[in-house]
């Protein structure tokens, strides 16, 4: 990979340097993602793999389509063109990839938020200075999302000598979720201006549990109504074209094309749409299983 990676940048950082400059949000989307690259890095990478992707595809478009276009220039044309969309979907891929990785990264912090926030002022009641709170955090939190983002101001404090309010800051700076920065915020703002750090927390902690009852709530109402089309259109509507097409199979007397859709029905359709009612019902929980 690292091999890959040389090539990758020593063929194209020329243009990934351009495209630094027409993409700015590329810089923010990799530290939020947890990328181990620069933006000039992983540009080259993906106009290498864009690249590799075309010189890979145009051979083997071209060779199944000069069966199906019997004109060469037709059918090399279009395997081109073909080719050209291929390595124009990876390249995109490869753009918004990061932001993905961020956004994934960040609900899951938002799903922990509550209780660590909980737990963050458990720790501040102890009266500790606020670097051993986050320390103690890091080491026992049972939150391995926020527990990451925690180390990273341990890790500034105690390996870079960094003060605890420039690594807050940091921490701010390179969070993916907008309510766990809002958090460390609120931490700054109440350390720079003497306040007390837990009752801060309990106030915090106090909202936080009442958009999450808020949020809960609202998932409840929308399992009702997911629960009522599953069964009403799905199981109902498998068993009545169920039985209905075996009375008409009976009328008519065709048999063998009634009983393979019905094996269709049954064994693809039915778990199939349950699982993508799974899918919806567990993107729309305000919580994911750890």
């Amino acid at each position: 990979m690292k091999s890959f990676k040389k090539i990758a940048f020593r063929i194209f950082s020329s243009q990934a340097s351009y495209l630094v400059e027409l993409l700015p949000e590329i810089r923010e989307n990799l530290k939020r993602g947890k990328f181990k690259y620069s933006a000039k890095e992983y540009l080259s990478l993906s106009l290498f793999s864009s690249f590799l992707c075309f010189v890979i595809s145009l051979p083997i478009f071209s060779f199944i389509l000069s069966f199906s276009f019997p004109i060469f220039s037709f059918s090399f044309f279009f395997s081109i063109t073909l080719s050209l969309l291929v390595s124009a979907i990876v390249f995109i891929f490869f753009l918004h990839y990061p932001k993905f990785v961020a956004n994934s990264i960040a609900k899951k912090i938002d799903a922990e938020l509550p209780f660590a926030t909980l737990y963050l002022k458990t720790l501040s009641s102890s009266k500790l200075p606020l670097h051993q709170v986050f320390e103690l955090f890091g080491k026992f939190g049972e939150f391995p999302a926020i527990r990451n983002e925690i180390k990273g101001i341990t890790t500034d404090i105690k390996y870079f000598g960094l003060d605890v309010i420039t690594a807050i800051e940091r921490a701010i700076d390179r969070t993916p979720s907008k309510e766990f920065r809002e958090l460390l915020w609120g931490i700054l703002s109440t350390t720079e201006a003497g306040g007390d750090i837990n009752n801060y927390l309990k106030e915090k902690a106090d909202s936080l549990f009442q958009e999450y009852r808020r949020k809960l709530h609202q998932f409840s109402q929308s399992l009702t109504i997911y629960i009522e089309i599953y069964l009403t259109s799905v199981v109902l509507g498998t068993i009545f074209f169920s039985v209905l097409t075996s009375i008409i199979s009976a009328i008519s007397k065709v048999t063998g094309n009634i009983v393979f859709i019905q094996f269709l029905l049954v064994f693809i359709f039915l778990p199939l749409v349950s699982i993508i009612f799974a899918f919806i019902i567990k993107s729309a929980a305000p919580g994911e299983e750890k």
